[in-house]
């Protein structure tokens, strides 16, 4: 079994993520500003802008776990996947992420 995302927003209107592996560990999704600092002040999901941006690159590169590729690929994600998420609490599978990767590469024309 695959990862699976959670994502809750949360009463300081701070929203978190987090990553688990079913029957191994949970883990809080790393932002990965360190590639992209689209948004200092976290995630954010539901509309097209920097926040949602900072989500799909850290699903992106956790997912893929390729830096480069993810960089290429996020920025679509973000419009199939993450813009579309319209409730305060989400969950999500590596295989959902996975497939949205999939569909970006083939709307883009080519590989990671």
């Amino acid at each position: 079994m695959g990862k699976v995302y959670r994502g809750w927003r949360c009463a300081d209107e701070s929203n978190i993520v987090v990553v688990e592996i079913p029957g191994e560990t949970m883990y809080y999704l790393p932002p990965r500003t360190d590639l992209r600092n689209h948004s200092p002040d976290g995630f954010e999901w539901g509309y097209g802008g920097s926040g949602p941006a900072q989500l799909a690159l850290a699903l992106c590169c956790d997912a893929l776990d390729d830096d480069e590729a993810a960089q290429r690929v996020y920025q679509r994600v973000k419009e199939l996947l993450v813009a579309r998420i319209r409730t305060h609490v989400w969950e999500r599978t590596e295989g959902e992420v996975m497939q949205a990767i999939g569909e970006a590469l083939v709307r883009m024309g080519g590989e990671p």
